[in-house]
């Protein structure tokens, strides 16, 4: 009754009428920001357009520059056409960093891999501080897993969780394909090689989830489950490791934002990296055991399972592939992170 006595009906059309006030606003607002979303799109695709039109003048400059060198020998060109030419040779390449960076904060075309997963949805996210809280929860969630992983794993040394474990790692290693082609969508230059040997472990996770239960499972069974286990210890350690490195090359100014913790070499960091390689040798030991495992299985008479040799023959070439592009921790070899040390050592 209270709330229909004259004073309540009064303060309810007064507030209505606020109401009704404040809804006109939200509409001007709403009706602001689309105009302003309209001029932003049409800016988008103006610089999209300069880019790629500028792109390819520079390139069609560079061959003609280079013609010119190659028709008129140097004794018949100056010194100050050389130096001429010199600049706008710098200039160019500058320029092409220029247009990666600025093609950052602008709408572009999946690639055939996230067309297949997410269809032509816009993933350019355009500020900075959405693109750098997307790369530090890309880093979290490696970390989050690692630890899930290494709990798991564990947990199967005791109890027959295999299935769980293995199709955790097929979840995890596909999540990573698809955070890491959107962070190179927004201008993360994360190598290619890494990206390649997680599509290549996310295929292997899935010959394991698919290894029948048998004798020669069982055979590889502990020996896999303990690597795994180690691994996820490692790859701990490695990220506690790397990311305060990077941090500090950040706050140096000598690294991007949008770069990952795989990278960045110093020498004030040997006193990290001293305590961290005892445990890559040997966890690139233990992989070679394994592939010498896998290949003494493939060898059996009563080897019937492709995935034995799938596995082992996959191994050896994500080991090479990985290596020769520079993955210092998991997979790669201890050729590889020796010489990565003796390059850094003499070149920096």
């Amino acid at each position: 009754n209270m709330l229909f006595s004259p004073t309540s009906l009064t303060e309810c059309v007064r507030e209505w009428e606020d109401l009704e006030k404040n809804y006109q606003q939200i509409q001007d607002t709403h009706r602001l920001y689309k105009q302003k979303l309209e001029e932003v799109t049409k800016l988008q695709n103006s610089c999209t357009s300069a880019i790629s039109r500028q792109r390819k003048k520079l390139k069609e400059l560079t061959v003609s520059l280079r013609e010119c060198k190659e028709n008129h020998p140097n004794p018949k060109l100056s010194a100050e056409e050389l130096e001429a030419i010199g600049e706008i040779e710098k200039s160019t390449k500058e320029r092409t960093n220029s247009f990666f960076e600025m093609e950052a904060f602008l709408p572009k075309k999946n690639g055939l891999y996230l067309s297949l997963v997410l269809g032509n949805v816009n993933v350019t996210l355009l500020n900075k501080q959405a693109k750098f809280a997307y790369k530090d929860e890309y880093e979290k969630f490696k970390l989050v897993v690692t630890v899930i992983l290494f709990i798991v794993s564990f947990t199967c040394r005791f109890l027959a969780l295999d299935a769980l474990f293995y199709f955790l790692l097929v979840w995890y290693y596909c999540t990573l394909t698809i955070r890491e082609s959107i962070l190179i969508t927004n201008g993360s230059r994360i190598k290619g090689w890494w990206v390649f040997h997680h599509y290549v472990s996310t295929f292997l996770s899935g010959v394991m989830l698919t290894w029948p239960e048998g004798v020669l499972y069982q055979m590889f069974r502990n020996q896999f489950i303990s690597y795994s286990l180690y691994q996820s210890f490692v790859q701990f350690l490695q990220y506690y490791y790397q990311s305060g490195c990077l941090y500090r090359l950040r706050t140096l100014g000598e690294r991007h934002t949008m770069d990952l913790t795989v990278e960045g070499f110093q020498s004030w960091m040997w006193r990290g990296l001293t305590f961290l390689l005892p445990f890559l040798f040997f966890g690139h030991f233990w992989q070679l055991y394994n592939g010498l495992t896998l290949f003494r299985m493939s060898q059996l008479p009563q080897c019937k399972e492709w995935q034995v040799c799938v596995r082992q023959s996959l191994k050896k070439k994500q080991s090479l592939s990985c290596s020769a592009a520079g993955r210092p921790v998991g997979v790669s070899n201890k050729q590889l992170i020796t010489g990565l040390l003796v390059f850094k050592v003499l070149f920096f």
